[in-house]
């Protein structure tokens, strides 16, 4: 699967569009690391709890994006973007998405 934030592939054209594609996850911030959180802000530098969560956020809403690309026989998605929206307190979601093609190798 080709996967770009471009609107097309060098190497590539665009046979069918077969639709939107996301994934999505919502997490939680969990009490201990919020502790570990506030105090790693007393101090500086990076806050590496929210750092891990936020990367396996990405990952899993990304895995979703695909998997769902994958059941409508998509060769590549086109357009990916991320974004983030707060549930409630604590807890936010992260949606990837783009859209789903089917795709033709250039002849050179």
């Amino acid at each position: 699967m080709l996967i770009t934030t471009q609107d097309e592939f060098a190497d590539y054209t665009i046979s069918k569009t077969l639709g939107l594609v996301r994934g999505n996850t919502i997490r939680a911030r969990h009490i201990g690391k919020d502790i570990m959180a506030g105090l790693r802000t007393l101090i500086g530098g990076e806050i590496i709890e929210y750092t891990k969560m936020l990367a396996e956020s990405r990952e899993q809403a990304y895995d979703r994006m695909v998997a769902q690309a994958e059941e409508l026989g998509a060769d590549g998605i086109v357009c990916v973007r991320y974004t983030t929206s707060s549930v409630m307190a604590g807890s936010a979601e992260l949606l990837a998405y783009g859209t789903a093609v089917k795709l033709l190798k250039n002849k050179n």
